[in-house]
């Protein structure tokens, strides 16, 4: 755990930073600063206003590009993401409107997961406006595990690893894929890496995407794998297999279809495959092995070990 979340001298720093930026936005403070989410990678402070609640996100130095890139996105998809209201330069977070309620609180009792049809649209359009953006990304500070540069970060992870021989012997593997990804020519821009479930929320009728902490710069069809795989595949009841992904992989494809003259389908059957390769080593926390070599087993498998 990152003990500076915890940290009597960085909480008052935080607090202080937020009483000054709500002021500033003239939001009156109407009770106690919570701490509701405590990780190693990032801490998340509630704050009740007059006008509602703002949440304070921060982020270890790995991810502290988050909030610029939040802010990016807030220019070209305003909509899609929660209203940017400051960020902290020092302390690597941002300061955000209330974003709704959690999809992960919503799709049970709806019983229907109808609404990732649009999620994954409005993700595939997102992406697109993104395209020319890729030196602005890169310079935030994003990820760069674009196809020409996965094989080798790949080989480098698990090498690092103490994982089985197979895993190692996958580099030559994942440059094959990558080569044959590349050539249907689609354009490489931001990748969520992490879309499930919990990261999405509704607020006014609209979904909004949150948590772009563990976003690369990579061809954009890896943000299937765990959407796909990882979410959708199980169901509303926890059901391997259960849930045929086809019509959300089509929804997500439907944008790239106005742009792209090729077998998109083929293209994403690549992609989902080689985007465990992509969450594997974007995703790798050191010291917390086990996630990733079930991303491995995804990759190389299509299942984590029974």
């Amino acid at each position: 755990m990152d003990q500076r979340w915890q940290d009597a001298d960085w909480l008052a720093g935080a607090h202080a930073w937020i009483d000054d930026e709500t002021a500033r936005l003239g939001l009156r403070r109407t009770g106690d600063i919570e701490q509701p989410h405590v990780y190693p990678w990032s801490t998340v402070l509630r704050v009740p206003t007059g006008q509602g609640t703002v949440w304070f996100k921060a982020n270890a130095d790995a991810l502290r590009h988050e909030a610029a890139l939040v802010g990016l996105l807030s220019t070209r998809r305003p909509d899609l993401v929660p209203r940017l209201l400051a960020t902290d330069a020092e302390r690597g977070g941002m300061l955000m409107a209330d974003a709704g309620e959690q999809l992960r609180a919503l799709l049970p009792v709806e019983r229907d997961l109808d609404r990732w049809l649009d999620v994954l649209r409005l993700s595939a359009e997102l992406q697109l406006e993104l395209e020319g953006d890729v030196d602005a990304l890169l310079a935030l500070g994003v990820p760069d595990l674009r196809l020409a540069t996965l094989p080798d970060r790949y080989d480098r992870l698990v090498r690092e690893l103490d994982v089985e021989r197979r895993f190692r012997d996958a580099t030559l593997h994942v440059a094959d894929l990558c080569r044959q990804l590349a050539a249907f020519g689609i354009a490489e821009t931001i990748q969520h890496d992490d879309l499930h479930d919990g990261q999405v929320f509704v607020k006014d009728g609209r979904h909004l995407l949150l948590d772009w902490g563990d976003a690369c710069v990579s061809h954009p069809f890896f943000t299937l794998s765990v959407t796909l795989e990882g979410v959708l595949a199980w169901g509303l009841d926890d059901v391997e297999d259960s849930v045929d992904t086809a019509p959300f992989r089509d929804a997500y494809l439907a944008p790239y279809a106005e742009r792209y003259d090729v077998d998109l389908v083929a293209a994403a059957g690549l992609a989902v495959r080689l985007g465990w390769a992509c969450r594997a080593v974007n995703g790798h926390v050191p010291g917390e092995d086990k996630a990733t070599v079930t991303r491995l087993q995804m990759f190389l498998d299509g299942r984590p070990a029974g």
